[in-house]
């Protein structure tokens, strides 16, 4: 097992794998920017490091200066955790050029999965079903509008390096593909750096259903069954749950092991999520593939008692699945809300600024709640990075069980001096659509005007 771990991100999750790090019997060395000085998940490291001003492309998207900074305080392992380099290929095989662990898949895997049209042939040979669309990214315009016209109106323009809901666009009509396609390459570019676009037949109503997956270097594979994440703003997730109230016993156990099987088939090795989206009949389709933790793992890890965390950096050390598919039992339903600082009010306008109160919910019930922040009160936001604040993750023994005890705690969860999503959270959850579980992908935009 590694002595000490350097970890590559900031705030919430940083805290997270700290922790892990700690049940493992592993010190970890925190990495940090000018903004993040004072945050106050740096005391729970055993190290803490400086690596550039406010800016995350000169602090936290600055590959030299912490690979530079794990070299230096004798790191054997680095974790990416999610966003900024988490699923960064060249940081991947820089780190393995410097002989340090990676905690993730191989570079080449990042790269392979990150490439959307490349990865849906690849999962498609390897026997998961896929969306109609295009074999490969488009060519140019001309060839965007005959295969519109074969799959017929509407369909989606992905960009082939997206994430984060960056350069897709729903086209109706060909006029509105004329127009979204030199929009979708430019947004693209400037997000990934590359404005190649594949295209999709647009599922109408859908659901987003993800399947979480570990696999270890020996060819072991499991599933720890799905989350639904079809609560979405501009596909950005605000809820997810597991498991989902449209995946029954039979359809988890086919595509969860499907799922399994595939990403083993492809040499994948440590944590994923394969992502579905599920059509009006019950039908899922493979979207994507996450190369990395996930925001929301934490509804997972609370009905399966899997750390997964724990697990990736085991699997990173070269150790063997310590759960086996025949172990997994699912116990319960969750939910978790991400709690932005952010004005639902106000077109979701960011708010930054100091937390003047923080008082987390306590023994709320009927269920139980996890709370997993680096926030307390008197913190700063920085302006610079996301505005995720915490995740609110609550357990209960069936759905209306987690339903109630997620609003128990949102009504009891004081924060002051900033604007929050818990007032939409619980519109959310008070809604017909929600507690009926009939919700999909378009149904946020129902709610609020309700």
């Amino acid at each position: 097992m590694f002595k000490r771990i350097l970890i590559a991100n900031r705030g919430e999750v940083a805290l997270r794998i700290i922790n892990a790090c700690k049940k493992l019997g592993i010190e970890t060395a925190a990495v940090y920017s000018t903004a993040d000085r004072y945050s106050p998940h740096l005391s729970h490291a055993d190290v803490k490091i400086c690596i550039g001003p406010g800016p995350s492309s000169q602090s936290y998207l600055n590959k030299e200066a912490i690979l530079q900074a794990a070299i230096n305080y004798e790191c054997q392992a680095l974790h990416p955790g999610f966003g900024f380099m988490a699923e960064d290929p060249l940081f991947s095989y820089m780190c393995q050029q410097q002989k340090l662990t990676f905690i993730g898949p191989s570079s080449q895997s990042i790269r392979l999965m990150g490439d959307k049209s490349r990865a849906k042939q690849t999962v498609g040979q390897a026997g998961l079903p896929t969306i109609p669309g295009s074999d490969g990214n488009l060519r140019d315009l001309d060839q965007a509008v005959r295969l519109a016209k074969e799959l017929t109106y509407p369909v989606l323009l992905k960009a082939t390096s997206g994430g984060g809901g960056k350069g897709i666009r729903p086209c109706y009509n060909e006029e509105e593909l004329k127009t979204n396609y030199p929009q979708a390459k430019i947004e693209a570019e400037k997000a990934f750096g590359s404005g190649e676009l594949y295209m999709e037949k647009l599922i109408l109503n859908g659901r987003h259903i993800e399947f979480q997956v570990l696999c270890d270097a020996f060819g072991n594979a499991v599933h720890l069954g799905e989350r639904e994440c079809s609560i979405q703003r501009k596909n950005q997730k605000l809820i997810e749950e597991s498991p989902s109230p449209a995946v029954d016993d039979e359809k988890r156990n086919t595509m969860g092991t499907l799922a399994a099987e595939s990403a083993a088939r492809i040499g994948y090795v440590n944590a994923g999520t394969i992502e579905f989206l599920m059509d009006e009949n019950k039908n899922l389709y493979f979207m994507e593939m996450n190369t990395r933790l996930q925001v929301e793992h934490p509804v997972t890890e609370m009905i399966t008692g899997v750390d997964i965390v724990a697990e990736q950096i085991r699997i990173a050390a070269n150790h063997v699945l310590s759960v086996k598919q025949e172990d997994v039992a699912f116990h319960g339903h969750a939910i978790e809300c991400r709690i932005n600082a952010e004005d639902p009010a106000d077109n979701f306008a960011p708010s930054p600024g100091k937390i003047e109160t923080f008082t987390p919910p306590l023994d709320v019930g009927p269920g139980k709640i996890r709370l997993d922040t680096h926030v307390e009160a008197g913190y700063e936001i920085p302006s610079f990075y996301d505005s995720m604040i915490c995740k609110l993750i609550a357990h209960g023994e069936d759905r209306a069980s987690a339903i109630q005890t997620m609003v128990n705690a949102l009504k009891a969860f004081e924060i002051r001096g900033i604007k929050t999503t818990i007032p939409l959270h619980l519109e959310i959850l008070d809604s017909k659509v929600f507690k009926e579980g009939n919700y999909n992908t378009s149904s946020l935009a129902g709610i609020m005007e309700e």
